[in-house]
């Protein structure tokens, strides 16, 4: 084909495809004058009757007539103008009847409706809503009426694009309408009609027995002209959570959107959104890079939409309810997958349920991620110390008041070589205090510095003739810091201790209340926590206990004993009363089994005999360290710094 032929095709098509345009928009002008005709003498005809009733006395079955025949007609033009666009057998999908579909096995049932093929709604069988009755219905993932899914997708109409959103169509599927997934997977197609040669849209839903995963796949069939110009989908959803549990407060800090970037360690979120009194928390964000999942967080329960080939970008979004609404938040997700040329089926998966870690890690997708277990450190405490023990006792023991008592002890255990290191280092500065004391006599002005240089190389001198360190009580207790904080994560997030009663607790995951007050004190909240106030109170009788024998010399320091003594447990008081129960009950445990440990080793360790034995450590020779002299020379040209600057002011 020469030069000449091809500008002249391009130029006829040019062409076709502006009269195409010209007479679309031309048409379009055309109905909209007639419209507006119409509305504008239907206006004119209702104030005439109202001016003049006795001309239409004859005439009102004709009247009436004449506009249903004009609205029919309208009605028939726009029909066809909306079959010229999308076709007849998508058009005919527009108007249809609401047909619900179950697809059901031992742990979960969904409903899925054929308008839009979406999800409506999926049930937890394992799990069941906090109520005061005892008594509360199955878990639910989203409020009743509320979820939205949408999908949007261009397809080509003669010359033109046309925007598809499957929410708004009636899909067809099978005469069935339940599918039990008992011994072997179930699948559930919904088509929704495109062409009229018989091409289609297939939202293929298939469960597993025994599995919270759902296997949502999206298939173009008989499209292949229609879809030749497709870039990408476009997947719109939007749910609101409920109030699943028994304080709202504890279970909107754990409910948020999650996602994860591809290769990460860790996942994003948008935080809580702590709403403000008459009004709604509000968080949103846009995620411009691809992204494996995104996750409709709860507690303990979520819901996941999955992309094999990873959504390419995000608009989240939640608002949050007021307490006493029975709801949490209104999630929203815009999210986008590519498509490739050419490409006509898509692969995602949804998964509804627990924020269980055994679980979600099965999937090998990083779903045990949204398990809030904390950073880095505090992770791998409850990854690789906590959670293994715990679901080992799980398999065992029955009563997790029990296991929460032996994993206390175990993890005591596992720290008693620190433990026993920080006493022991406490001990020694105790031993010390008489020296201590002397060397603070010889050098009591705190405004001179040479003094207090003095002092503090004479207190270096004695630490090393002795053989203590300094730091020897703190680093153990910062090691064991992690093992505190995570066993913080752990016991609110653990679903194992959902609805677990032991002794007048009902549920370990959420407060225990055995007074319910008639009003709501800040920072407190409107009920008496048991374990709350007798972990604060064995906290201050330890630290009373211990303060005298620990604090070496720091009585002098103002407000020190207020606050270690009264301040702390007072503050741990109002911070743990609307935590979990099983985290309070913990913390009683551990602080009862660290004074038991403190009455050991003050049986164990005769101070006498350390005594002497410090005091022979400090008549031998010392070798000072590399660390040490370089230390003291510095201290040296310090004081030397000091007498010239004397002298000069002399």
């Amino acid at each position: 084909m020469d030069k000449k032929s091809v500008i002249g095709l391009v130029l006829i098509g040019v062409i076709l495809f502006g009269f195409s345009w010209y007479n679309n928009k031309q048409y379009d002008k055309q109905i909209a004058a007639q419209q507006e005709e119409m509305q504008r003498q239907a206006l004119l005809d209702s104030l005439d009757r109202v001016h003049h009733p006795e001309k239409y006395l004859d005439q009102q079955v004709t009247v009436r007539e004449v506009d249903q025949t004009a609205v029919d007609s309208i009605m028939a033009v726009a029909e066809a103008n909306r079959i010229n666009t999308f076709g007849a057998a998508l058009v005919a999908a527009e108007k249809g009847e609401e047909k619900f579909y179950t697809l059901e096995n031992s742990v979960m049932k969904m409903t899925i409706s054929n308008k839009g093929g979406a999800v409506e709604q999926v049930e937890l069988k394992e799990y069941r809503r906090y109520s005061k009755e005892g008594n509360g219905a199955p878990v639910k993932m989203w409020a009743d009426g509320s979820e939205q899914f949408d999908m949007q997708f261009f397809v080509r109409r003669n010359y033109n694009y046309a925007q598809i959103n499957t929410a708004g169509y009636y899909f067809t599927g099978p005469e069935q309408n339940l599918f039990v997934a008992e011994s072997s997977e179930q699948r559930l197609a919904l088509r929704l009609p495109m062409t009229d040669e018989g091409g289609y849209v297939e939202f293929v839903y298939t469960m597993a027995p025994d599995d919270y995963m759902v296997d949502f796949d999206v298939n173009f069939v008989g499209m292949d002209a229609e879809i030749s110009g497709l870039t990408e989908l476009t997947f719109d959803w939007k749910n609101t959570s409920l109030q699943n549990e028994k304080g709202y407060t504890n279970e909107n800090n754990y409910t948020t959107i999650s996602y994860l970037f591809p290769g990460e360690k860790k996942i994003d979120d948008l935080g809580i959104g702590v709403t403000k009194r008459g009004s709604a928390g509000v968080r949103q964000e846009s995620v411009d890079t691809k992204i494996d999942w995104f996750a409709f967080k709860q507690q303990f329960f979520s819901s996941i939409f999955i992309a094999e080939d990873k959504f390419q970008n995000a608009d989240l979004e939640f608002a949050t309810y007021q307490p006493g609404t029975g709801m949490i938040k209104d999630f929203s997700a815009v999210a986008q997958v590519a498509a490739e040329p050419g490409q006509t089926s898509f692969d995602m998966g949804f998964y509804f349920g627990p924020n269980k870690f055994s679980t979600l890690k099965e999937y090998d997708l990083g779903l045990e991620k949204v398990v809030p277990l904390g950073g880095w450190a505090v992770r791998w405490v409850n990854r690789w110390i906590v959670i293994p023990v715990f679901d080992f006792l799980s398999k065992f023991i029955g009563n997790y008041g029990l296991i929460i008592i032996l994993l206390t002890l175990f993890i005591k255990l596992l720290i008693f070589p620190l433990t026993y290191k920080s006493y022991m280092s406490t001990a020694k500065m105790r031993v010390l205090k008489p020296e201590m004391d002397a060397i603070n006599a010889k050098y009591p002005n705190q405004q001179d510095q040479q003094q207090m240089l003095k002092r503090q190389q004479a207190t270096m001198d004695l630490y090393k003739r002795s053989g203590v360190s300094p730091m020897g009580g703190c680093l153990p207790m910062l090691i064991q810091f992690p093992i505190l904080i995570a066993m913080f994560r752990f016991f609110p997030a653990s679903i194992e201790l959902r609805g677990e009663k032991f002794l007048w607790a009902e549920d370990l995951s959420s407060y225990d209340s055995v007074l319910n007050l008639p009003f709501d004190i800040p920072w407190y909240g409107d009920h008496v926590s048991l374990f709350a106030l007798i972990m604060a109170a064995t906290l201050f009788f330890y630290t009373k206990m211990t303060y005298n024998q620990q604090n070496m010399g720091q009585e002098a320091l103002p407000g020190m004993k207020f606050m270690m003594l009264y301040l702390m447990p007072f503050m741990m008081l109002m911070w743990f009363n609307n935590y979990a129960s099983g985290l309070c009950f913990y913390y009683f445990v551990s602080q009862l089994l660290t004074m038991a440990q403190t009455f050991g080793f003050r049986y164990a360790i005769n101070e006498d005999k350390l005594r002497a034995r410090l005091a022979e450590n400090a008549k031998k020779p010392v070798e000072k360290s590399k660390w040490q002299k370089r230390l003291e020379e510095a201290q040296k040209q310090q004081q030397e710094m000091l007498r010239q600057q004397q002298k000069q002011r002399r």
